[in-house]
């Protein structure tokens, strides 16, 4: 029997300049469709993790207020000096957080390292400017007068569900109205937790609108 003849197998033919060309572009295109899905992913992602730090700082909010007997936190001064009447300082405590003024550095250095992330919301990107730094501010009008002082009872508000708490800040104050509102961290839109406990995502033009009106949204 002959021995078979080995198989030869025919030359690997390199891509042309133009194959190559082709496949770059396909490449491209497809990298261009996936980005804005990816950026969505990613705000998403964002704007879900923001939810979940105001959620804990409602869940704070009502252990505080079971614990006061059905009082709410006091505001405490806006510019975040205050160390004991404040809800940054009551508040972290009923959820096991440190007090706004025990966290680190952060607090007054745009450098150092970042603490809680209750704290903070992860599509907000300001830092300290050497002024103490608040992603979520309180709603100063809670009260019904604007004093930082004064304390309220949770049952003597009409529309817990309606009612503004801690909202996305878009300045540093750790106390403001509605004019700190940040109107584009989350795809234009704004994150609030209401004094029921409920979080939500809300257009900022919805919010404005019913600010003006006679709703028990920020002033009840």
């Amino acid at each position: 029997m002959n021995a078979s003849s080995p198989r030869i197998s025919p030359p690997l033919r390199a891509f042309t300049l133009l194959e190559l060309l082709v496949v770059l572009s396909v490449i491209f295109i497809l990298t261009l469709l996936l980005l804005p899905a990816l950026a969505r992913t990613r705000d998403t992602a964002r704007t879900s993790s923001c939810l979940s730090h105001l959620k804990q700082w409602g869940i704070a909010t009502h252990l505080y207020e079971i614990d006061s007997g059905g009082w709410l936190p006091p505001d405490g001064a806006p510019n975040g000096i205050s160390t004991h009447n404040a809800w940054y300082a009551n508040l972290p405590p009923m959820i096991g957080v440190p007090s706004y003024h025990d966290e680190g550095p952060w607090r007054t250095n745009a450098l150092a390292p970042l603490g809680n992330q209750l704290w903070f919301c992860p599509s907000n990107p300001r830092r300290s400017n050497g002024h103490l730094l608040f992603h979520f501010a309180l709603n100063r009008l809670i009260n019904g007068s604007g004093r930082e002082s004064r304390r309220m009872r949770l049952e003597s508000l009409p529309a817990p569900s309606r009612t503004v708490w801690l909202f996305d800040n878009g300045q540093r104050a750790a106390v403001a109205g509605p004019g700190n509102l940040h109107r584009t961290l989350h795809r234009g839109a704004a994150n609030i937790l209401f004094l029921d406990g409920g979080v939500r995502r809300i257009q900022p033009t919805v919010v404005g609108s019913l600010a003006t009106q006679d709703q028990p949204l920020w002033n009840p």
